[in-house]
């Protein structure tokens, strides 16, 4: 239960990235852009079943990291927002979840 484990349990716990990192990774993350202590990226997909499709994609890519999105859905239109709760703001963990869903949108995932 997560009530019993100490407050630093985490496993993968990390840095906060600085604006220098932050800047040099989003030029490598087409679609992404900064927001605040978090990295956004909007989706319009041809139906509203394929944005759904796509979602469940992206959380078997984000259980398998145990890291998990805010992921919001309107009709066909998902928008995807990346920040690590835990350390604050945005850690390297979000920059590798934003790759590992950009290969999910390229069908490479």
């Amino acid at each position: 239960m997560l009530a019993d484990r100490p407050v630093d349990w985490y496993p993968c716990r990390m840095d906060i990235l600085d604006d220098i990192a932050i800047s040099s990774a989003l030029a490598g993350l087409p679609g992404w852009r900064r927001e605040g202590d978090a990295i956004l990226r909007d989706l319009r997909f041809p139906t509203f079943m394929e944005a759904i499709g796509f979602i469940g994609r992206v959380a078997v890519v984000a259980e398998a990291a145990d890291h998990h999105p805010e992921l919001t859905n309107v009709y066909w239109n998902v928008g995807i927002r990346l920040t690590t709760h835990d350390a604050g703001g945005l850690t390297q963990r979000d920059i590798a979840l934003a790759r590992a869903i950009d290969a999910v949108v390229d069908g490479d995932a």
